[in-house]
């Protein structure tokens, strides 16, 4: 299935999260948060300001993001995770 956000949503899939701690505890699924970090799919266009202009959006497909906890709307897509949120609900693109 293919899926193309509108206006100022982007499509997110989820990146997992270490399963290890940095002192080594093997952290078991029940006890973990999802993950906050996911990389874009797809985004829409951007969206209209008040004089009827494009904006638009900041991010890209490829990106690697940070998002907030509670953020957009859960979907899967060939049995895969994904995320549509706002691009208002990311909060940073992560640089290498």
């Amino acid at each position: 299935m293919k899926l193309k956000p509108l206006n100022d949503r982007v499509l997110v899939k989820r990146l997992e999260s270490e399963e290890v701690t940095s002192g080594g505890i093997i952290i078991p699924d029940s006890a973990k948060e999802k993950p906050q970090k996911g990389q874009v799919v797809a985004a829409g266009p951007g969206k209209l300001d008040d004089k009827g202009s494009l904006v638009k959006m900041a991010v890209k497909a490829g990106d690697v993001v940070l998002f907030t906890k509670y953020a957009g709307t859960e979907i899967k897509i060939d049995g895969v995770e994904h995320l549509v949120l706002r691009e208002d609900d990311i909060l940073a693109i992560v640089e290498k």
